[in-house]
C-alpha cells in the first residue's frame, strides 16, 4: 500500500504524539531506593526476621492488631491498625480485638479474618515456626468468635500485652493461606497487608517491593521500593553521591554525620530509640568462667574514648543493661572505672599475670566491628590479646548461637519495658544452645526468680523495684557490661518526604510507609 507524502507526515507526528503521552507516564513512577549496611537478609517471613536489616524489608509489607506510630516509639501512644477497637478483663487476662473488615492481603490471598490472627500468633509463639516464642510464653489460647472478632488468653499478666501485638517482632499478621500453601519458601516468598508487597529479592543484592494497590489505609504514594545490601561504607556513600540511592543507612560516628551534611541536598536524620551496646561475657567457658577476668575485662574498657570515637551527636551513655529511659531502667547499679592498673592487678589475681589470649568472631558490620576493634585495642594495653575473625551478619548471628565466642558484643534495641531485654538475654529459658534458647549468651542463671516475679508483679513501685535488683545482680556477677547507647544514622536527598516526622522507631530504619513520596 502507497503512503502519500501527507499520510506519511500524519502517521509519523501520530508516533510522535504517541511517545509524548506514553513517556511521562514512565517518566512519573515514584521510586526510593535505600542503601542498608548488610550483605543480605536471614529471612522476610516476620516471625524469623530478626536482624535490623530484615525488620526493614519485612515492615513495609505487614501490619499487626496495634501499631506504633509512625514517628514515636511511646507505648502509651500506640494506636488501631488491623483492629478497630479492643476490649480487656479486669484482671487483664483476656483481651477481645474487634478487626477491620475489607483488609486485603497481596497478591489476591484474600480478605484478612480472625482466622489468619489467631494463626498467626500462634505460629508467633511456636518456637519452631517463630524467633519471638519467647515473648509469648504467656499466651495460653487464641479464639475465633466470629469472622472479625478475635479473643486472646494469657495464663499469667504480662507488663504490656499491646506490646507484643503490635507491629514488631512477632505481632505482625500473615496470610494462613499463603503459609501454608508455601511452606518454607513463605520465608522469602512473604504475604501480608501491608502498603507494599514483595516483587522480587535478589539474594546478597537487593530486595524490591511495590504498591499494594488494595491497601487498606490510603493508596501508597509510591509506585516501588528498592532495598540494597551494601555492607561497605564507602560503596553506600559513593552510590549517594552519584545519585543511585536516595537513602543511605550511614556510619554512627561524628565524622560520618559531618562529611554526608556538606553534600548538597542532602537531610541527615540521628534518631532514637537508639540501640544499646552490651558486652556479654560467656560463663561457661574459660577463662571468663573466673570473675576476676570478667571484672579486669570491665576495669580495662574506656568507655568515654569509646564514645569520644563515635561521636557526641550518635552515643549516649548506658549505665545499665537497661536503657534508663525503658519502663524499668535504673542507674543504681555497680559501676566498673575505668582503671588498667586494677586490671592488670585482677588479671594476675586470677593466674595471668602476663595477660591471656582469646579469639572471636565479629560481624562485617560496622555498628559491632568499629566499636569492637576499639575494645580490642583498649584490652591489648592490659595484656589482653584478642582476636576477631570478621565474617558476614548472617553468619555472625549463627555463630553466635552455636556458641563459639566467650566474649560476644550485642547491639539491639527491644520494646522500652525491661522485661524483653532481661527475658531474652539472662533468664536461664533464654540460654544459647538449649531447647528454649534465645539470646542469653553469658549463660547467667542467677534471676530467673525476679524476671519472673516483676513479670506479674501489678503494683508498678514495686515491679520497679524488682527489674532494679535483676539488673544489680547481672553487675555484681559480671555477667555483662553495658557500654553505650547509639542512635540510628540516615542521610536522606531532600526531595524524599516519609511523610511523617523522625523521632524514634523500633524498626530502627527510616522506614517505607504509605505516606512516603518523592517530590519533583
Amino acid at each position: 500500500m502507497k503512503i502519500s507524502k501527507y499520510g506519511l507526515f500524519f502517521l509519523l507526528a501520530a508516533i510522535f504524539m504517541g511517545i509524548c503521552l506514553i513517556a511521562p507516564a514512565f517518566a512519573q513512577e515514584k521510586v526510593v531506593r535505600m542503601a542498608l549496611k548488610a550483605s543480605d537478609i536471614r529471612s522476610l517471613d516476620p516471625h524469623y526476621g530478626t536482624t535490623t536489616i530484615d525488620y526493614a524489608c519485612i515492615d513495609p509489607m505487614f501490619n499487626g492488631l496495634v501499631r506504633f506510630k509512625p514517628e514515636d516509639i511511646n507505648p502509651e501512644k500506640i494506636e488501631p491498625d488491623l483492629a478497630e477497637k479492643w476490649e480487656r478483663s479486669k484482671d487483664g487476662l483476656v483481651w477481645t480485638f474487634y478487626l477491620r473488615k475489607g483488609v486485603k492481603f497481596h497478591k489476591g490471598y484474600g480478605e484478612m479474618t480472625a482466622e489468619d490472627v489467631k494463626f498467626s500468633l500462634e505460629k508467633a509463639a511456636n518456637k519452631a515456626t517463630s524467633g519471638f516464642a519467647g515473648d509469648y510464653a504467656a499466651l495460653d489460647k487464641v479464639d475465633v468468635i466470629d469472622k472479625y472478632t478475635v479473643r486472646i488468653t494469657f495464663k499469667s499478666a504480662i507488663p504490656s500485652v499491646l506490646g507484643i501485638l503490635t507491629n514488631y517482632h512477632g505481632g505482625y499478621i500473615v496470610s494462613k493461606k499463603a503459609v501454608l500453601e508455601k511452606g518454607d519458601k513463605f520465608k522469602f516468598d512473604p504475604i501480608g497487608t501491608g502498603p507494599f508487597m514483595l516483587k522480587e529479592y535478589i539474594p546478597k543484592e537487593k530486595v524490591v517491593e511495590v504498591r499494594h494497590p488494595e491497601f487498606f489505609r490510603v493508596k501508597p504514594k509510591l509506585d516501588r521500593i528498592e532495598l540494597w545490601f551494601m555492607p561497605d561504607a564507602s560503596s553506600r556513600e559513593m552510590a549517594y553521591r552519584k545519585g543511585e540511592i536516595d537513602i543511605v543507612e550511614g556510619e554512627r560516628e561524628q565524622v560520618w554525620v559531618k562529611k554526608i551534611r556538606e553534600i548538597p541536598g542532602t537531610a541527615i536524620e540521628i534518631f532514637g530509640p537508639g540501640e544499646t551496646l552490651v558486652l556479654h561475657f560467656n560463663l561457661t567457658k574459660k577463662p571468663l568462667d573466673n570473675i576476676r577476668v570478667r571484672q579486669a575485662i570491665c576495669h580495662a574498657i574506656n568507655l568515654d574514648e569509646l564514645m569520644k570515637f563515635l561521636g557526641p551527636d550518635v552515643t549516649t551513655k548506658l549505665v545499665s543493661v537497661i536503657p534508663m529511659d525503658y519502663l524499668g531502667g535504673t542507674d543504681k547499679v555497680p559501676k566498673y572505672e575505668f582503671n588498667p592498673e586494677k586490671a592488670k592487678k585482677l588479671l594476675a589475681e586470677a593466674g595471668f599475670p602476663k595477660g591471656l589470649e582469646m579469639s572471636m568472631v565479629i560481624t562485617e558490620m560496622s555498628d559491632y566491628r568499629r566499636p569492637m576493634e576499639q575494645i580490642q585495642e583498649q584490652l591489648r594495653r592490659v595484656g589482653i590479646n584478642l582476636k576477631m575473625d570478621v565474617i558476614t551478619h548472617t553468619a555472625f548471628h549463627e555463630q553466635i548461637r552455636k556458641d563459639v565466642n566467650p566474649l560476644v558484643l550485642y547491639v539491639c534495641a527491644r520494646f522500652p519495658t525491661a522485661d524483653p531485654m532481661l527475658t531474652q538475654f539472662y533468664h536461664s529459658k533464654s540460654i544459647i544452645g538449649t531447647s528454649t534458647a534465645i539470646t542469653n549468651f553469658s549463660h547467667y542463671n542467677k534471676i530467673d526468680d525476679l524476671i519472673e516475679k516483676a513479670r506479674v508483679e501489678p503494683d508498678p513501685k514495686k515491679q520497679k523495684e524488682l527489674w532494679a535488683e535483676a539488673q544489680r545482680k547481672i553487675l555484681e556477677d559480671a555477667a555483662a557490661l553495658p557500654l553505650c547507647i547509639t542512635k540510628f544514622v540516615f542521610a536522606r536527598k531532600v526531595n524524599v518526604d516519609l511523610g511523617y516526622e523522625m523521632r524514634s522507631t523500633l524498626t530502627l530504619v527510616t522506614t517505607i510507609k504509605e505516606t512516603t513520596d518523592v517530590r519533583k
